[in-house]
């Protein structure tokens, strides 16, 4: 189901409908120039292709909201260009190529169950939570007595996603790291 309003009201977040296209809204700048219409500029996502673009729609324009639909899948594993989920009340097994997941990929391992986002029988998309849990499988041992106050460090996950990490982080330790940011946030104890 769709539905339509101004521009002006597109938040971060929203899907909506582009040119036949379904984008994932990443960030909207409000432009009020000097003399003419104002314009809103958005940074979106194609959620089947992966692609980012700017876009700049005027004040006065409707744009086509999306309604997505939430559906709890496990995901299993990667083939060559595809990653591969199995929905969990019916047990049948979907491929979604990995350019549309680039980012999200780094926050999941296999069998972890995740809320697909589907449109039209097609997932577009994947709902991750605001942070998740990982294993530092490899890093840099810690140098004590170094002078530096804040002596980051690269760190390695399980799944291999690669992110900096406070120097007394060691392998073996469990991390959380926010979804949206890519960063680390805390030690789990």
């Amino acid at each position: 189901m769709a539905s339509f309003y101004n521009a002006t009201n597109m938040r971060p977040g929203d899907t909506i409908e582009f040119e036949g296209e379904i984008y994932r809204v990443m960030a909207t700048t409000h432009i009020t120039p000097g003399k003419g219409n104002a314009v809103v500029q958005v940074k979106m996502r194609n959620l089947k292709t992966g692609l980012q673009r700017e876009q700049r729609f005027r004040s006065v324009e409707s744009v086509k909201q999306i309604e997505i639909d939430l559906v709890k899948m496990e995901y299993l594993y990667e083939d060559g260009d595809m990653a591969h989920f199995m929905n969990h009340e019916t047990f049948e097994q979907m491929a979604v190529p990995l350019a549309a997941l680039e980012n999200e990929l780094h926050f999941m391992l296999p069998n972890a169950v995740v809320l697909m986002e589907m449109y039209e029988g097609e997932i577009v998309g994947v709902k991750l939570p605001k942070n998740v849990e990982m294993k530092i499988v490899e890093c840099p041992p810690y140098i004590k007595g170094a002078t530096a106050a804040n002596q980051n460090k690269t760190a390695k996950c399980e799944n291999g996603y690669e992110l900096r990490v406070p120097g007394f982080i060691e392998p073996g330790t469990v991390i959380r790291i926010d979804t949206e940011t890519g960063e680390y946030v805390e030690r789990v104890r």
